[in-house]
């Protein structure tokens, strides 16, 4: 493997035509710029630099040699010029997953703030259950999770940060007591809900606190579609608050539970995850939505 100081060294003496100037150029001492180019002529087992007077020329091989040098010492330039601005943080890639309800409510604003602050930043989404998500997440290829509580695994850190309370939804103007709703409020009415994950755990919780075995009359992967089919006054449903905080006065009724239910949302990644300027700014920016 060729050196590149030793390629740097050469091409400077036969730039400048002298080892003393190239010395002083480079900013080592004559015999330092000697030795550097010994060693490539020993490397390369020809002879690189010819004396003409006063002057160093370089011989028939190193005329050969020089057209690759300063091909190589361009290229190596030109790769640590690209290199600028991931060491000064102003560009990267930050690889985030998330669940439907968070990527869609949540995640936008975060990553509006963080564009602003990081423009050149890449921030890729991917959406999926949780468990799918901490498998890509361990196995490095995810460098962020944004999940539902609880989560976890050996090799990953949790940071709660945004509570989401869960709210009874009905099509506008039903009628609601005003002190919220108990498990047995339900036993009459049409239930959708949104199927699976630690959210419908959580709720089938809040049911069987009561002693209630829930029977939806119909479950959804989208907790959209569930919004969309109470508003068209297809039955109840209790979804997160976080779902319906730009819509619920338009085409929904709401109403709190009791008791009280709330899911937590966390930030996941590796232990050993290394922090760069963009994941950082992605992690500070979901804190500022701490409730």
């Amino acid at each position: 493997m060729l050196n590149l100081d030793q390629l740097a060294a050469f091409v400077s003496v036969v730039d400048l035509g002298s080892f003393t100037a190239a010395a002083d150029k480079v900013g080592l001492t004559q015999p330092a710029v000697s030795l550097q180019v010994k060693l490539l002529e020993q490397r390369l087992g020809v002879r690189l630099i010819e004396r003409v007077g006063r002057r160093a020329q370089p011989s028939p091989a190193g005329v050969e040699l020089l057209l690759h040098a300063r091909r190589i010492l361009d290229d190596c330039s030109a790769a640590q010029e690209a290199m600028l601005p991931y060491r000064e943080g102003s560009v990267g890639r930050v690889r985030i997953g998330s669940g439907g309800t968070a990527s869609i409510h949540l995640l936008p604003r975060a990553i509006a703030a963080v564009k602003k602050r990081m423009p050149g930043l890449e921030i890729i989404v991917r959406i999926g259950n949780t468990d799918e998500i901490l498998r890509d997440l361990e196995a490095n290829a995810l460098d962020l999770a944004v999940v539902v509580l609880p989560a976890a695994g050996r090799s990953l850190e949790v940071e709660p940060f945004y509570e989401d309370e869960l709210l009874a939804v009905a099509p506008k103007g039903s009628q609601m007591p005003e002190d919220g709703l108990e498990p047995a409020f339900f036993s009459d009415k049409t239930l959708m809900l949104y199927e699976g994950g630690n959210t419908r755990r959580a709720i089938d919780e809040w049911f069987a606190s009561a002693g209630i075995r829930l029977r939806p009359a119909m479950e959804f992967g989208s907790v959209e579609a569930v919004k969309e089919l109470v508003a068209a006054g297809l039955g109840w449903s209790l979804l997160p608050g976080l779902a319906l905080q730009r819509d619920r006065s338009d085409y929904l009724a709401t109403s709190s539970l009791t008791p009280r239910l709330a899911r937590q949302l966390g930030m996941v990644m590796r232990r050993d995850k290394h922090l760069t300027r963009g994941l950082r700014e992605v992690v500070n920016c979901l804190r500022a939505f701490r409730n």
